[in-house]
């Protein structure tokens, strides 16, 4: 392909939404298992994840509703549970719905799959350094929908650098 026509072909992406992004995130923090469900105590979260879309189109939501949905991957490390395992989901902006963002993966860990669900929310301009930086989660057994654990997540102001250099298109 030459020059000329990877340009054409790049046009016709842009102007059809046959492009997209990925960004890679860090956030860490703790959790507390309900009682008789693991260790007492605040115990170390974390997860690392690339999230985005391949084509932007493809985010917008399915139901008609005013956010995006982006695919995310990476890992998820919960202390008194497991070390850095894969997990995969979703992010939700929704920014315009309901001013959230929601964080919905799974996991596996000792031979049970897992379902974290963290919200980040009241979203708004003026609160930006709290409402983004900050996740309040639940983790539940998938199979029995058992609460195990409650906790927050942090967006560190320090990986700002990090966050902003990951970006990366998917053409």
């Amino acid at each position: 392909m030459n020059a000329l026509s990877a340009a054409k072909d790049l046009l016709d992406r842009l102007r059809h939404g046959r492009f997209g992004f990925r960004l890679t995130e860090d956030m860490s923090g703790w959790h507390e298992f309900l009682p008789g469900r693991g260790p007492e105590g605040r115990l170390p979260f974390s997860f690392h994840v690339d999230w985005g879309v391949d084509r932007l189109g493809d985010c917008v939501a399915r139901d008609g509703g005013l956010h995006f949905v982006q695919s995310l991957a990476g890992t998820v490390t919960v202390g008194g549970l497991c070390g850095p395992v894969p997990c995969q989901g979703t992010l939700d902006l929704r920014y315009l719905a309901d001013a959230r963002l929601v964080y919905d993966f799974t996991f596996t860990a000792n031979d049970v799959k897992y379902r974290w669900v963290g919200q980040k929310v009241n979203v708004r301009p003026w609160n930006l350094p709290v409402s983004h930086t900050t996740c309040f989660g639940t983790l539940t057994e998938v199979k029995s929908g058992r609460l195990v654990s409650r906790g927050v997540v942090h967006f560190r102001l320090a990986t700002v650098p990090a966050f902003v250099l990951s970006a990366r298109p998917v053409l």
